[in-house]
Parts: C-alpha cells; structure tokens; sequence
C-alpha cells in the first residue's frame, strides 16, 4: 500500500515539475496539446530503448516547430519506468509528429522494447521557468 502511494506521489510530483519547466505564454497554452507517456521498457533494452528515444527527441525538436517541449524522465528506484512530457503547439503539430519518418523510425525501433504505454493527456495549468540570462 506505502509502495503505491509513493508511486502516486511521484507521479503527481513528475507532473507538477514537467509543468514548471515548459516554457510557454499563456495564449500559447490554451491550445496546445500536453501529454504525458508513461512506458515501461524491457530491463535487457534500456539502453538501446534510451538512445533510440533520445534519437527521436532530438529529431523532433530540431525538425518539427510544432513540437515545443519533449521531457523524459525515468523513476531512480526503477529505472524501465520512463515518463515522457510532450508539449506540441497544437492537435495539428502532434498529428504531424507522429506522421514523421523520425517518429515512425523510432516506433518501428523500440516495439519489442516496450512491455506498456499509457498516453494520458493533460492540461497545462501553469508554468514557471528560471530566466537563462
């Protein structure tokens, strides 16, 4: 029971420091789509699942300027359980991220890697962000 209740806890806790960290303005943020994938990796593909993931990340954020904020984030005391943020401009961008051949390439890459995903989508509520002057 204490086992599940901290894992609440850090889920909530993962959610509210995700959502300090985007950097957007609050006209931006009424439409944009905000989500939340939580994965678990096969223990034997972590490394590969980690670097194919970071693959696409980068790829996303380079390529794509409707894709605004990509965290990922794995739990320390269980390391397969990877949370990933994901902040797109709009419906639009995300329909058209997943449409990517970076996209595709890293969902052909990881399949057999991932044991679950659980896509849950949210709304931004707030953001707070550290000037980088």
């Amino acid at each position: 029971m204490r086992a599940i209740k901290k894992r609440k806890l850090l889920g909530i806790s993962l959610v509210v420091l995700f959502l300090a960290m985007a950097q957007n303005t609050r006209a931006q943020e009424k439409k944009q789509m905000v989500r939340l994938a939580k994965i678990k990796v096969n223990p034997t593909h972590l490394n590969a699942y980690n670097k194919a993931l970071k693959e696409q990340m980068n790829a996303a954020i380079l390529l794509e300027p409707g894709v605004l904020t990509y965290y990922a984030v794995a739990d320390k005391k269980t390391p397969t359980s990877i949370t990933i943020l994901e902040i797109y401009a709009d419906t639009i961008a995300y329909k058209s991220h997943i449409e990517t051949v970076h996209f595709k390439k890293y969902k052909t890459t990881v399949k057999d890697m991932v044991q679950s995903l659980e896509l849950v989508d949210v709304d931004l509520i707030a953001a707070a962000v550290k000037d980088k002057k």
